[in-house]
């Protein structure tokens, strides 16, 4: 079926403004799209008069605008698994004390789709909405290690001292994560932050998310670590049990 080429153009901006962190400017859109600056100019003001977009009045760079907040809110809140996590999220605050997360995979990486915020002073929360690399995050690796349809990035980029930059110890650590049932990242994303999570699966037994607990490395030592991702693992299979899978 033939697309119709603005409209293709006009979602390929958002895709790049979604991976641009500093935003995007008219030059690089047209760049990107083969097209001159003033075709590109003309599609990103489009898109900026119905909300997708907004320019930035001192860097003049393009942004992801205000209505893609909107639709992404009412996608995630109409999200059956979205809603049976709620109470297994609040359940693991109760029984942990940290900041419990669900994630599932999105453009390659996870997608943090609820949280419930811990009552501590210092804690570690990560937006709704927020996406996060799959190899050095929890959560990632969860979906990582229990999807066997996806490959390993072909990027591993360092974000601390501690992250797994190499292909074949990050193929091994998710054989790990594999065996027990369950994924730790231990300051890989963030210094000073420890996060443990497991896979939720549906009825078919297919992985379609992840839940997980966060928390400051000093509070989260690495002798309580095995505790924490009992309790998670709990939570998880629970929750895989409400998306009426039974595993074996």
């Amino acid at each position: 079926m033939a697309e119709i080429q603005s409209l293709a153009r006009g979602l390929k901006i958002l895709e790049l403004l979604a991976q641009a962190e500093n935003g995007v400017s008219v030059t690089e859109l047209a760049e990107e799209l083969g097209v001159d600056k003033s075709s590109a100019s003309r599609l990103i003001q489009t898109l900026a008069t119905y909300g997708f977009a907004e320019q930035d009045p001192t860097s003049r760079r393009y942004r992801l605008g205000p209505q893609v907040v909107r639709l992404s809110r009412s996608l995630l809140t109409r999200m059956p698994l979205r809603d049976e996590a709620k109470p297994f999220l609040r359940q693991l605050v109760e029984r942990t004390g940290e900041c419990a997360h669900l994630a599932i995979l999105a453009q390659g990486q996870a997608l943090y789709v609820d949280q419930v915020e811990s009552p501590a002073s210092l804690r570690v929360t990560t937006g709704v909405g927020t996406l996060a690399p799959l190899h050095c995050t929890a959560l990632g690796k969860c979906l990582l290690a229990f999807d066997n349809g996806i490959a390993l990035p072909k990027e591993l980029p360092s974000y601390t001292p501690r992250t797994i930059t190499d292909p074949e110890v990050l193929r091994l650590h998710l054989e790990q994560t594999r065996r027990q049932g369950y994924a730790i990242d231990d300051e890989e994303y963030d210094f000073g932050v420890r996060c443990v999570a497991a896979p939720v699966f549906d009825y078919r037994g297919k992985v379609i998310g992840a839940i997980g607990i966060s928390g400051p490395a000093g509070r989260m030592g690495l002798d309580r670590l095995p505790h924490y991702a009992q309790v998670v693992m709990d939570a998880a299979r629970e929750l895989s049990n409400r998306m009426s899978f039974r595993r074996s």
